[in-house]
């Protein structure tokens, strides 16, 4: 999966957490959202020069609310891949949990079909 069909497959699946996303769709996304957050950061500083590094944001607020929804469900979609539940999801926030989710999403996906549908 390129980026672009990466990105396209998550905005079709804004909401969707019942399929499965592979790596590449869900490193892809995360990249996505790390290149968005920094552009509209330079556009926040831009409009409002006073503004230190850390503040509080109205640009950075919108687009963080508008991408946290497609974010949490590729995370749930990429869990189905490697055949766990949604539900590990929450351990991300934990420290260590954080650490296993990013371990988690490097693995590969199971082959063929499992609980949560085909590859």
């Amino acid at each position: 999966m390129t980026f672009v069909q990466a990105i396209s497959s998550c905005f079709r699946h804004y909401a969707t957490f019942a399929t499965r996303a592979t790596r590449s769709e869900f490193w892809y996304w995360y990249l996505f959202v790390a290149i968005v957050l920094f552009v509209f950061g330079g556009i926040d500083q831009w409009l409002n020069p006073g503004l230190s590094m850390g503040s509080f944001s109205f640009v950075n607020m919108a687009v963080g609310l508008a991408l946290i929804l497609p974010s949490l469900a590729v995370s749930v979609r990429r869990l189905h891949d490697i055949d766990r539940t949604g539900w590990w999801v929450l351990i991300g926030a934990t420290v260590i949990g954080t650490i296993v989710l990013i371990y988690w999403a490097c693995l590969p996906g199971t082959p063929g079909p499992n609980r949560f549908g085909a590859s």
